[in-house]
């Protein structure tokens, strides 16, 4: 009798907090410096769609890349080891001896992040893709200070557990001999022949299968996965870490099919691979091209490999970036098609074909849409009410708040959520409270033991936070 009176003293505490969390939030909600402390000290759950190189903030890449006395080039800011054979390079150690060292670091951060980024002299969502390629070298052989990094970060603000996209799968497995397949699969892909594409992505398949692409994701998963994982402690009670594998969507069909038969097998052999996804501009011209074959490459991967979940961006495009017809079937076909078990961005929502239809499938079904409001606005130019989080909040699909490319874009996830709460009165913070735990509750750890220990975190960390506002 005394433990049920206690509990129940408990949830009507817990009930209250809430509430008065819930007024101090409406009343503060346009107040960004008010939001912003307000949301710093909120527990945020897990951010899923996170890709590592972007995340990475531009300063210790840049300083790696001076203390290494990396080559510049003077023209495209693009660091190399080696000297490049076009364009103008100098070395760091040269910058420095001749005066302008600190010039370049500008020009460095400028190019390599939106940093004083005016709107005007240059694509954002070229910037934005033109980046990773730039700082890339300073990446290799760092991974393990960037892990620590984005854990230290994520515990200062609030956040317990991420879900990153670290690296593609290295492989030696050669396909020269299977190229006549890429023109096969796109013949077949223009008609949406779907069983034949099937049938030869079958006979694929089993060639890969013979070049032993197991060995390519045991040597990924342990000796470079669970090696930095472990040997950067990055696990512990205050966060956890899983990864994603993902495939580049501008490569020819063998060859993206050959990476994503390998990314699923990585993710089906280990509990530190939480899945599968794709990346790479939506709009490039294989990206389109290829797009519904990419969809069906999906698919029948998730027959060989059920237990693998996987996320995908898909409807990261809005009118103007392609023609309007374009917008109509993405989303459709990475749900409908691939049978995506999250979808990252989903932007174009409102020009989807029958996307009631669409909208209402995903509710039921429970596939979450991953929002991550200041890319979209960078990259695409969509925030506010053209933004379709509205759209998914009607309609009852489960959302979760991500950051994207926190790094390139100078970004967090507090800000993400200031944003939320400002932009979008329609959202109360019982509704922001759902959203971190759907991070959680959606994310695609595989020992649910971690999850439930993740959840039992949230649920004491939220229970400290709200009672800030008991007195208000």
């Amino acid at each position: 009798m005394k433990l049920y009176i206690a509990l129940v003293f408990s949830a009507i505490v817990n009930i209250g907090y809430s509430q008065s969390t819930n007024a101090y939030f409406e009343k503060i909600r346009n107040n960004e410096a008010l939001s912003t402390a307000f949301f710093s000290q909120m527990p945020k759950g897990g951010d899923l769609h996170h890709h590592y190189s972007g995340s990475i903030y531009a300063e210790p890449m840049v300083a790696r890349a001076i203390t290494e006395n990396f080559y510049l080039n003077l023209e495209t800011m693009q660091v190399a080891k080696e000297k490049g054979t076009t364009g103008k390079w100098e070395t760091f150690s040269d910058l420095k001896n001749k005066g302008k060292l600190d010039y370049y670091k500008q020009q460095l951060m400028q190019n390599w992040s939106v940093k004083d980024y005016n709107g005007v002299s240059y694509p954002s969502d070229k910037l934005f893709f033109d980046s990773f390629g730039k700082f890339t070298p300073t990446i290799a052989g760092n991974f393990g200070e960037g892990l620590l990094e984005l854990k230290n970060r994520a515990i200062n603000e609030n956040l317990s557990y991420i879900e990153t996209q670290l690296s593609t799968i290295p492989t030696d497995i050669n396909t020269d001999d299977l190229i006549s397949f890429n023109e096969q699969l796109r013949k077949m892909a223009v008609n949406k022949e779907e069983k034949a594409v099937l049938q030869s992505l079958d006979a694929l398949y089993a060639t890969l299968i013979k070049r032993d692409t197991a060995k390519s994701a045991a040597d990924f998963n342990t000796n470079f996965v669970a090696k930095l994982h472990n040997d950067n402690k990055i696990d512990d009670s205050r966060f956890t870490m899983r990864y994603q594998n993902f495939v580049l969507r501008f490569m020819e069909p063998v060859d993206l099919f050959k990476n994503l038969v390998i990314a699923f097998i990585s993710a089906d052999s280990s509990p530190l691979m939480a899945g599968v996804n794709i990346v790479s501009p939506e709009d490039g011209e294989t990206s389109m091209k290829d797009y519904w074959l990419h969809m069906v490459m999906f698919k029948y991967c998730h027959s060989r490999f059920p237990n693998v979940k996987y996320t995908l961006h898909a409807g990261e495009l809005t009118l103007g970036l392609v023609q309007p017809e374009d917008l109509s079937w993405h989303i459709n076909s990475a749900v409908y098609t691939a049978g995506a078990h999250r979808i990252g961005h989903g932007v174009d929502m409102a020009y989807e074909a029958n996307s009631y239809d669409l909208l209402r499938y995903m509710a039921k079904q429970r596939i979450p849409i991953e929002i991550n409001l200041v890319s979209n606005e960078f990259i695409l130019k969509v925030k506010e009410n053209r933004h379709p989080i509205s759209l998914y909040k009607e309609f009852g699909v489960p959302i979760i708040i991500s950051t994207d490319d926190a790094g390139i874009l100078r970004t967090n996830m507090i800000e993400q959520y200031v944003l939320l709460a400002k932009r979008y009165k329609d959202v109360t913070y019982t509704d922001i409270k759902q959203y971190v735990y759907n991070s959680i509750n959606y994310s695609f750890i595989q020992d649910q033991s971690v999850k439930n220990q993740l959840l039992k975190d949230l649920d004491m960390r939220f229970k400290k936070f709200e009672a800030n506002f008991s007195k208000k």
